[in-house]
């Protein structure tokens, strides 16, 4: 089976690496991981202005989804740009307030939602059996703590930690705060808001494997060894070949699970585009020797966020068990 996306899903794909080639992410990104979120901010009201945040939002909350296959597509485009923020993290808070509208309790979805696809309101979360930190607490309007079956709104976060990628802030959120939610349902909608987190962040993997392989294959044509260039030696082309089958073998996986949104399919999604973001990764890392360790080059800003990408929202370990038990 063939999954293509067609000729509007192409335009917007088209229109958003436009945007964001514009926007100068690198910049952006370091500007975030050095704690200034000015510019950050403003390009996330720009992604919100494209549509981007009312993909996974239904119609009555000023969205205009469930889109998955459309969301697969933006997230694609924010990783080859290394966008940074809590974009996953609005994506699940999203599908957890829309799925608690859906089984009764619509008042959180009515309060939050509508800023959320504005851009108004960034939004982290932090979720049971996803470990103690939220990511970006520290610039986000809102983080929805679960836990103990509430759902509250945490009232701050403690010191930022160190992270292998520092344009992702990791800090604790406060305990406490306000009781938006104590509904039954709290663990199904935990569920299917990470499914959606876990999709998005696999369109993400996908998004920085392709970046990293194709600055790869620029550089290689570039740099010379004993007066030839080193993309030229069979080594270098076997191992690009690699990367490259790795980066479209996930691609058909990542929309497919967008298609049926079925958990065991989005797991599948999820670890094939993370190792190829991994892949990517190691490739870039060995065949730009030893200029790929320097920060001042571009290229480490996707190189960290690959190894952040490849554990978030589902270690390979745990999506490799969620396929195999479905």
């Amino acid at each position: 089976m063939r999954f293509l996306l067609d000729a509007e899903q192409l335009d917007f794909a088209r229109s958003l690496d436009a945007m964001l080639t514009a926007a100068e992410t690198p910049s952006v990104v370091r500007e975030w991981g050095a704690g200034n979120p000015g510019p950050g901010r403003a390009l996330w009201s720009r992604l919100a202005g494209a549509g981007v945040f009312a993909l996974a939002a239904p119609e009555a909350y000023e969205g205009v989804g469930p889109l998955p296959v459309e969301l697969a597509v933006a997230f694609v485009e924010l990783g080859r740009h290394a966008v940074p923020g809590p974009l996953v993290e609005t994506v699940a808070a999203t599908g957890l307030l829309a799925r608690l509208a859906e089984l009764g309790e619509s008042g959180p979805a009515k309060r939050l939602l509508p800023g959320m696809v504005a851009g108004e309101c960034v939004a982290s979360v932090l979720f049971p059996g996803r470990g103690p930190y939220a990511l970006d607490a520290d610039a986000a309007d809102a983080v929805l703590a679960v836990g103990g079956g509430e759902l509250r709104l945490a009232p701050g976060h403690g010191p930022v930690q160190p992270s292998i990628d520092p344009a992702r802030r990791l800090s604790r959120p406060l305990p406490g705060g306000e009781l938006i939610a104590t509904a039954p349902q709290l663990a199904d909608a935990v569920a299917h808001a990470t499914g959606w987190a876990r999709l998005a962040a696999a369109a993400q993997c996908l998004g920085v494997a392709e970046t990293l392989l194709h600055r790869t294959v620029a550089y290689v044509k570039q740099r010379t060894q004993f007066g030839t260039p080193i993309g030229s030696f069979q080594a270098v082309k076997h191992r690009l070949a690699d990367t490259l089958v790795a980066v479209e073998f996930a691609r058909p996986l990542l929309y497919g699970a967008a298609l049926s949104l079925a958990p065991r399919d989005v797991a599948a999604a999820k670890v094939t585009a993370g190792e190829a973001a991994y892949a990517a990764a190691r490739t870039a890392l060995q065949l730009h020797g030893a200029v790929g360790y320097t920060d001042e080059l571009d290229l480490s800003l996707w190189l960290r966020k690959a190894r952040a990408l490849r554990e978030a929202w589902g270690s390979p370990g745990e999506c490799r068990a969620e396929v195999l038990a479905g």
